[in-house]
């Protein structure tokens, strides 16, 4: 059973940052695109920042330019390092991965991690 581990969410002051990590467990052969996904209240799912497995990145305009994105592939692990967050940066962050097990490629997605910003 692949499993993906969320950490690092919370309170954080507009202008500050915050780094969150997800673990991938299981049976895994490979893993494709791997990344992040949000919703905030009243507000569907939206894509934040996803890397593919040669390390290619792809943001949500949004976060263009203050959130990055990356992959440890040995580790199983994806980062999303958020700089200058905002107000509106506010919602559950979800992590997401395209794995390839020895059945199937399929999506996988994490339990969620609150991150709010506010002062």
């Amino acid at each position: 059973q692949v499993q993906l581990v969320e950490s690092g969410g919370g309170l954080v002051q507009p202008g500050g940052s915050l780094r969150l990590s997800c673990a991938a467990s299981g049976i895994i052969l490979s893993i494709n695109r791997m990344g992040w996904y949000r919703q905030a209240p009243g507000k569907p799912r939206e894509l934040v920042a996803v890397v593919s497995s040669g390390g290619i990145p792809n943001y949500a305009d949004s976060v263009k330019g203050r959130f990055t994105v990356s992959r440890d592939s040995a580790k199983k692990t994806v980062y999303l390092q958020m700089n200058s967050p905002k107000p509106e940066d506010t919602a559950v962050y979800y992590c997401y991965a395209v794995v390839v097990t020895k059945v199937e490629v399929r999506e996988y997605w994490g339990q969620g991690t609150q991150v709010t910003v506010s002062s």
